[in-house]
């Protein structure tokens, strides 16, 4: 009985963090490009589970989209995706120390950007980010993202909720969406999931500087 529960909830976590229609690609694990020119904001977005470097959804002017194991939304797959971020900004910084970084992530790639803000804003500044149904937000408004009630099975860094953002502006957007708000109702995913963000994976909508939530269709200071 217990194991039979515990499948179930794997099963469904695993349809929480974005098994879509729009991220349906087979994962890659590597990122095409190391370095970008300095000119401008250096973007660098991170895609859902079954997206790969070359197929995230994001568009607009964007220098690099992180590749890393995003078949099986757990700890492991988050972390993953951590480290190569962290590698490719930081290699971008060497090479041009004054530019500006945005970053970007949807559903378990939103995880991927919120952990690597709570674990690196103390040692890298002139930084945003923007965070699309993340797993980990916790709320209000509504309640905490999909990730929380599934924290035993999936392990850290994907597990649990926070706002430990420490002074990096970060933009979390949230629009009826159970992945991103358990009081939505998991009869929304996947639709909701899926449908709702259409023009936020445009980064050049989004500014360098906003520090705030999105959450169904309001604004809420962070």
């Amino acid at each position: 009985m217990r194991a039979r529960r515990t499948a179930a909830m794997a099963a469904g976590f695993l349809l929480t963090v974005g098994l879509s229609a729009v991220q349906g690609a087979n994962a890659q694990g590597a990122s095409a490009k190391t370095t970008a020119a300095c000119e401008g904001t250096y973007t660098i977005v991170v895609g859902g589970t079954g997206s790969s470097w070359n197929n995230d959804g994001f568009y607009g002017n964007i220098q690099q989209h992180v590749g890393y194991p995003t078949q099986i939304p757990n700890g492991a797959s988050a972390r993953a995706g951590v480290n190569e971020l962290n590698r490719l900004v930081r290699d971008q910084r060497a090479a041009c120390p004054w530019q500006h970084v945005k970053m970007g992530g949807y559903s378990l790639g939103a995880a991927v950007v919120h952990t690597w803000v709570t674990e690196n804003w103390r040692t890298f500044d002139n930084v945003n980010a923007v965070l699309i149904a993340d797993p980990k937000r916790q709320g209000p408004p509504g309640a905490n993202g999909g990730s929380v009630p599934f924290g035993g099975i999936v392990g850290a860094p994907l597990a649990g909720a926070d706002r430990f953002f420490g002074n990096v502006p970060v933009k979390t957007i949230c629009h009826w969406d159970y992945v991103c708000d358990e009081s939505a109702g998991i009869w929304t995913y996947p639709n909701n999931h899926v449908r709702n963000y259409p023009e936020d994976f445009n980064m050049d909508h989004h500014n360098d500087s906003a520090s705030e939530q999105w959450y169904n269709g309001a604004w809420y200071a962070s």
